[in-house]
């Protein structure tokens, strides 16, 4: 079992993990838009498009977003694939309520659902998804090997799986920094700003215990997937990975 598995967004709470990912999300969604943009710098733009780079190696017609928070992953991909049916999942219904605002009146949002779901039993039709994506949510999963599984029940054969993660640098010096921006300024400002003191302290604590690079890569293909592979971005804060349903 992975070590991020057992970390739990609120220590002493004996709710499931999937319950308390989903009261975490709900709390700080208000201000989810604002501190994601603070906390990277502005850097979760590239990262998107490095996704959408990758998403856009095939034209998929049928999208699935997992974990698609308040819909930014989403909102890219109709507007780089317009013809694309999307189908954005989460287990949140406060960041989904936050998507649906965003969505209204935009024109790309046109072939967008939203739906609140369990990223590890999504309901979805089997062989359904040419591209199924999800971004900073692996890592929230209280079993990630199922959540892969359940990934690729839903794409069809030849699809694609892109997932973008945060990580820790593995360099020296850009590691001491991050720990010390991850460790003591993030908390800060998230509780400063969402008003939920834990929920910040919870990002740095599964970020480090999540499985990272080629840790990542070979449980997706214990799950099934193959020519599994990953692209590091900004000295190792963020990365990619691709896998392929055979």
């Amino acid at each position: 079992m992975p070590e991020v598995e057992k970390i739990n967004p609120y220590r002493d709470d004996s709710r499931a993990k999937d319950e308390q990912v989903r009261s975490m999300f709900d709390a700080i969604a208000p201000a989810y838009d604002f501190m994601n943009r603070a906390m990277t710098a502005g850097l979760d733009r590239l990262w998107l498009r490095g996704l959408m780079r990758e998403a856009a190696e095939n034209t998929p017609s049928c999208i699935i977003d997992l974990a698609t928070g308040t819909g930014d992953v989403a909102f890219a991909l109709a507007r780089r694939f317009p013809q694309a049916t999307i189908t954005g999942l989460d287990l949140s219904e406060g960041m989904l309520d936050k998507a649906r605002a965003k969505a209204a009146g935009m024109a790309a949002a046109r072939h967008i659902s939203f739906v609140q779901g369990d990223c590890l039993a999504t309901g979805l039709p089997a062989d359904s998804a040419d591209l199924v994506t999800i971004a900073y949510g692996v890592r929230n999963f209280a079993d990630i090997a199922a959540g892969y599984r359940e990934m690729l029940r839903i794409l069809r054969p030849g699809g694609k799986l892109c997932v973008l993660e945060l990580s820790t640098p593995s360099a020296a010096v850009p590691l001491a920094l991050y720990r010390l921006y991850t460790r003591t300024l993030i908390p800060a400002a998230g509780r400063l700003m969402s008003h939920d003191a834990r929920a910040y302290s919870y990002l740095p604590e599964s970020i480090a215990a999540a499985p990272q690079r080629a840790d990542m890569t070979r449980l997706m293909e214990e799950a099934g997937f193959c020519r599994a592979s990953y692209r590091s971005f900004t000295f190792g804060a963020c990365t990619l990975y691709i896998a392929y349903k055979a």
